[in-house]
């Protein structure tokens, strides 16, 4: 550090010096240099050395023809890692940026407000925030009570609405299953929502309106205990379609466009179908493919437990209370097993 004052002083009585004289004593300079490089091809230059040059590079522009024990580009390079180096120090350093957090204490305010006043909007809570001498926006207040807790009581409510009302309730859907000859057959279900019972299956390579209203004639052959059929919004189920689900005295209700949450109990049946049988087999053909959808329904029905009927089946199965060996029976060719105690 003494070295670089001791220079900085010396420029400073340079500066008043005679031109002439100044300029012998840089020729001198320079021919001890070019000797001094000779004899160490590489000098080491200190921190003050460093800052010396960067310093001279802001103020200097002639400061390149001055240069002789490093090359400009090692200057600039020390330049942008002093640039690195300083913008790193100040990014350490935190401080509170943006508007300032809302506390604690109003968010809880807020949410006890949302569930005890389910009508209440942004502009009714922000007021009564205002009343109780708390500043803060109404946008602020609108955001938190998106982020507010449900209510599990009020959805448990909903699920037993559901439950109460699923007799009345049955849907009805197409999926595709491709042949050995990369064809394509389509299978056709009706479900209902009570006992996830499959009231009607078949399949068909050519599924018409005509094909379908009969396929609904044999899932309904007398008055139907359901009042609702649900289906999507599938180009086959088209008006002659409607009018024979209107004609069996039941209330067609079709879902949104691209929402099969919808129909979740026909969806969830399809994926099951799927994982169950549908990926463990090749179908032939028509007759082999409906053959097969016949013994999983089969099976679906008088074993196969489900979670949505708490560990029951649609056939009711009952719970075995004999205590001899544990019996095992094969179910769709050993891809499945039936399990009961010998009597």
């Amino acid at each position: 550090m003494f070295r670089f004052v001791g220079l900085c002083f010396g420029i400073l009585v340079r500066l008043f010096r005679e031109r002439q004289s100044l300029l012998l004593e840089n020729l001198v300079l320079r021919q001890q240099l070019v000797a001094l490089k000779r004899r160490h091809p590489r000098p080491s230059l200190g921190p003050s050395d460093k800052l010396f040059w960067v310093i001279a590079r802001r103020v200097w522009s002639a400061w390149k023809q001055s240069l002789i024990i490093v090359t400009p580009e090692t200057v600039v390079r020390w330049h942008r890692g002093g640039f690195r180096l300083y913008w790193k120090l100040i990014s350490k350093v935190r401080r509170p940026v943006g508007r300032r957090p809302t506390p604690k204490e109003v968010r809880e305010l807020i949410f006890r407000m949302v569930a005890d006043n389910p009508t209440w909007g942004a502009p009714r809570i922000h007021g009564e925030l205002r009343m109780l001498g708390f500043e803060l926006s109404e946008r602020t207040v609108s955001r938190w009570m998106k982020r507010a807790p449900r209510d599990p009581g009020r959805a448990k409510r909903w699920l037993t609405f559901l439950h109460n009302h699923r007799e009345a309730i049955a849907a009805m859907d197409f999926f595709t299953v491709p042949t050995i000859t990369f064809s394509a057959l389509y299978c056709f279900f009706v479900i209902s929502h009570d006992r996830r019972r499959i009231l009607h299956v078949n399949v068909t390579k050519h599924p018409t309106s005509g094909w379908i209203i009969q396929q609904l004639r044999e899932a309904f052959p007398f008055e139907a205990s359901q009042k609702y059929l649900i289906f999507d919004r599938d180009q086959k189920f088209g008006f002659e379609v409607i009018a024979a689900v209107k004609a069996t005295r039941i209330i067609p209700k079709q879902t949104s466009f691209r929402s099969p949450w919808q129909n979740g109990v026909a969806e969830r049946w399809v994926g099951s179908c799927r994982r169950d049988l549908l990926d463990h087999i090749v179908a032939l053909n028509e007759r082999h493919l409906k053959r097969l959808l016949s013994e999983y329904v089969r099976y679906h029905h008088e074993d196969r437990t489900h979670l949505g009927l708490e560990k029951g089946t649609p056939e009711a199965r009952i719970r075995s209370e004999a205590s001899g060996r544990v019996l095992s029976q094969e179910r769709l060719g050993g891809l499945h097993h039936r399990y009961n105690r010998a009597a």
